[in-house]
Parts: structure tokens; C-alpha cells; sequence
């Protein structure tokens, strides 16, 4: 549990900020007397309905979103993280730790937080900040998988294992990135709830005179959705052309084995007539009858493949 407070606030009670990591029932008892509030559960926290989400009660905004752990969106999953303003404490519940608290909170151990609502609202544009960095990072690994697919050299016919490998990683790597990117969509409809939310209340509560920051952060917000959706189609775009180049390879190994079988069909029909055990059959007496057919059997062979190939199929 961290608590943030002024060097002359004594007790938990004058903190500004209480920080709950993982808490324990004594730790949640201890804040709830110092304050006054029924904090939420984590059940509570992880609510998806609106109404749940965000709300006002007894003076105090009960709000909650679920929150990247990281930068990354990659490497990084969601996890469910709570907030409980009042006009003079801020106290925040989470389940894992995640890069843009503990951010702020080495800022906080060297700077005097004023107010609670400065508190929050630095909490929210590092969140925000935190959210964009993710979102450039994949915007960057998708530019790379697009030039991977796109401009890199053409793989000789003969690299098929080679290229097979290729495009199944790049299957799989699509879908952690569209994974990870729908997680940063639901960080973001969250915090767009949240700030939405706190906007709309901001008269009746304590965060009357915030609204330009509120309006930053909602914009900012509303511009890394864009960005996301850009991305969302930019991943289905490459998850197409993936699918796309898997098809043409597989047509190229089609058309191979078709062309085997189309050269090798006149070949087989000739070895099996002179197979045929029939008592008169010419060739049988004829000295030159077994290069005849090797010949025959040869010539059958070339001129299917010849023809193919005037036709531009091979």
C-alpha cells in the first residue's frame, strides 16, 4: 500500500493519495475507517456494465476500467483497476502492477501533490501517455510486418519450408497483435467512460474547475481511438494478404502436382499397352521395339511439358 501525503499529514487520514496493490481485508478496513468509504471489491471492479463502472455516491466517484499493465501491448495484458475520488483523498485499488502507476508513483515520492483531483488527473493523461507509447509501438510492428510482406525480396520457388514458416509467423503474430489491440481498445473505452463520466458530473462534484483538463484528456482520448481503428484495419488488411500469399503458394504447389500428372499420364498410358500381354503384338519381334517405346515413352513426356510451357503455365 502506498500513501501519498504532505510531510505534515501525521495519520492515513490526511493522505492524498492511497494506492491499494493486491490489498488485504486489514489494509481494505484500515482505509475504509481513515476515510470513511465502502471501498469496492474486486468483483465489484470488474463489472462491465456501465452503471457499474462509474458512479457517484455519499459525495465520493466510484470508477473503474480495466487498464494495460505495460507499454507493450504484446507482451502485456489487461488487468481491473479501481478508483475512489473524494474532495480530499484519492484511493485506488488494482490487482497487478502497471507501468503508469508506478510511474507516477516515483513522481509523486519526489513532488508535494496539492489536491486529490490533481492527483487523478495526472493519473489519467499518464495513463493516456501510457496508452499512446503502446499504440506506437504497434503501429511500429505492424510498418514492419507490412514491409516484411510487401518489400522484401521474393523468396525463390524452391524456399517452400522456408516461406511456410514465414507466413505462419506471421499468423501468429497478427493475432497477438490484434489480441493486444483489442486490449488497448478496452482500456480506452474505459478511460473514455471515465472521462466522459467525470465531465459530465464535474459541476455537481469537486471537479468543477477542471474541465479544460478533462477536455484535453477526453480529446486525446477520442484521438487514439481513430488511431487504434486505423490499426485494427491495417491488421485485418495484412491478416488478408497473409491469407492471400498462403493461397498462391498453395496454388503454386498445386499447379506443380498437375503438371506431374498431366506430363506423366502419356508415359503410363504408353508403358501399359506394351505391358499388355497380349500373343500378337508386333513390336514384340521387332528388334528395335524396346527403344521404340523407351522413345515413345519419352517423347510422350516432352511434348505435354513443351506445350505447358509455350502456354506460360509453368
Amino acid at each position: 500500500m502506498l500513501v501519498k501525503k504532505p510531510s505534515s499529514a501525521p495519520t492515513l487520514k490526511d493522505a492524498v493519495w492511497v494506492d491499494l496493490v493486491n490489498p488485504t481485508d486489514a489494509e481494505r478496513a484500515e482505509v475504509e475507517r481513515a476515510f470513511g468509504l465502502a471501498l469496492p471489491t474486486r468483483a465489484d471492479i470488474e463489472e462491465i456494465e456501465t452503471s457499474s463502472r462509474v458512479y457517484v455516491e455519499n459525495d465520493a466517484l466510484y470508477l473503474s476500467t480495466p487498464m494495460l499493465t505495460g507499454d507493450d501491448c504484446l507482451t502485456h495484458g489487461l488487468t481491473a483497476v479501481g478508483f475512489v475520488l473524494t474532495r480530499t483523498c484519492l484511493v485506488t485499488l488494482r490487482f497487478a502492477q502497471v507501468s503508469a502507476f508506478d510511474h507516477l508513483v516515483d513522481k509523486a515520492e519526489k513532488t508535494a501533490e496539492p489536491k486529490a483531483s490533481d492527483a487523478f488527473l495526472q493519473l489519467l493523461e499518464t495513463v493516456v501517455d501510457h496508452a499512446a507509447d503502446a499504440l506506437e509501438h504497434a503501429g511500429a510492428e505492424l510498418e514492419n510486418i507490412s514491409h516484411r510482406a510487401f518489400r522484401a525480396e521474393r523468396p525463390r520457388k524452391r524456399d517452400h519450408e522456408k516461406t511456410s514458416e514465414a507466413l505462419r509467423t506471421a499468423l501468429r503474430h497478427l493475432g497477438r497483435m490484434s489480441d493486444g489491440i483489442s486490449h488497448l481498445r478496452d482500456s480506452l473505452l474505459g478511460m473514455a467512460r471515465i472521462a466522459a463520466f467525470v465531465h459530465e458530473t464535474a459541476r455537481e462534484t469537486h471537479l468543477g474547475g477542471e474541465q479544460p483538463r478533462l477536455n484535453a484528456i477526453k480529446g486525446d482520448i477520442t484521438s487514439l481511438n481513430d488511431y487504434q481503428a486505423h490499426l485494427i484495419a491495417k491488421v485485418q488488411f495484412l491478416l488478408d494478404a497473409t491469407l492471400g500469399f498462403i493461397n498462391i503458394q498453395q496454388n503454386d504447389i498445386v499447379k506443380t502436382l498437375t503438371i506431374v500428372s498431366v506430363a506423366g499420364v502419356p508415359p503410363v498410358l504408353i508403358a501399359g499397352i506394351y505391358g499388355m500381354n497380349f500373343r500378337v503384338m508386333p513390336e514384340l519381334a521387332w528388334p528395335l521395339g524396346y527403344p521404340y517405346a523407351l522413345a515413345l515413352i519419352v517423347v510422350s513426356t516432352l511434348v505435354p511439358l513443351a506445350w505447358l510451357k509455350w502456354r506460360g503455365w509453368m
